[in-house]
């Protein structure tokens, strides 16, 4: 099993300086690729935007998003998605999400939340067919991807989403649960995919870790929980502290099945470059 380990800048606020002086220093410490999370009321820059410019930055450093599906125009999206593919000369990964369901942001989506899991199902597979060549409601779109397919990954715990991944997605990237639910979810992807005729390659499960340095905040606890809605975790549980206890972290999401991650500081109480540096010699060596 090939393991991977990318870099997720969160919501991290960056001038450009600081964003090329990480995907630089990503590119020298062999990361596998960067991820620029998608949230609309957060200071974070826009995915598509820093991803291409990461692209001219690098050629060779994969570029990887967690973007909003509800709410974009699909064919304007479908067109996008594959002109960065082309001009980062197949590079891009795809993680489609719903969107957070409160505070300002679930406003910001432009899509209430009942409705977000039908856009995702009605998008996917035009997508699809568009990125393939085919004509949908007479529209074609142009340019096709580098990609063949391009794949599309999807995210969420709940059974619905996790039956929807078996069923129509590429592969799954899991945020916020354990290693034991990581596995439990993998079960259930593997099984909706049997249902539906066809299997989610094994290599194609991952996971998103947010960890510390330092123990978490009352502020950080605080939004973790409202990301965890109504399940009763601990969500100092869920974040590893110290580049130590992430590394036996990683080693029990990979033995539960686990092999891409996406590791992103929740806090950082030293320069980018620096963590950067002290995260490879920490578990660099697992990528295999």
């Amino acid at each position: 099993m090939k393991i991977r380990i990318a870099i997720g800048l969160g919501g991290a606020a960056l001038d450009a300086d600081q964003f090329g002086s990480i995907v630089s220093t990503m590119a020298e410490l062999h990361f596998d690729s960067l991820w620029i999370s998608e949230v609309l009321t957060g200071p974070g820059p826009d995915p598509l935007i820093a991803l291409a410019t990461a692209a001219q930055l690098n050629p060779k450093l994969k570029l990887g998003t967690t973007m909003l599906l509800p709410g974009r125009h699909e064919a304007r999206l479908a067109k996008s998605l594959a002109t960065l593919d082309v001009m980062s000369r197949g590079r891009l990964l795809i993680t489609f999400v719903p969107g957070l369901g409160f505070g300002p942001e679930r406003d910001a989506v432009g899509v209430p939340v009942s409705d977000r899991p039908a856009a995702i199902e009605r998008a996917i597979p035009r997508l699809r067919s568009w990125w393939a060549g085919a004509e949908v409601d007479g529209i074609t779109v142009l340019p096709r991807p580098v990609q063949d397919p391009l794949e599309i990954w999807l995210a969420g715990l709940a059974p619905k989403s996790l039956e929807r991944c078996g069923r129509i997605a590429d592969g799954w990237l899991g945020a916020s649960c354990g290693p034991a639910e990581a596995r439990s979810a993998k079960a259930a992807i593997d099984e909706a995919a049997d249902a539906a005729g066809r299997v989610v390659d094994p290599e194609h499960f991952g996971m998103s870790i947010g960890y510390g340095n330092q123990p978490l905040d009352d502020r950080q606890i605080a939004a973790l929980a409202a990301r965890l809605g109504k399940r009763t975790v601990d969500p100092r549980s869920l974040v590893p502290v110290g580049h130590a206890r992430l590394r036996e972290t990683l080693q029990e999401f990979i033995d539960a099945g686990m092999s891409k991650f996406v590791l992103r500081p929740i806090a950082l109480d030293r320069s980018w470059n620096d963590e950067l540096s002290a995260l490879a010699e920490a578990v660099g060596d697992l990528q295999t």
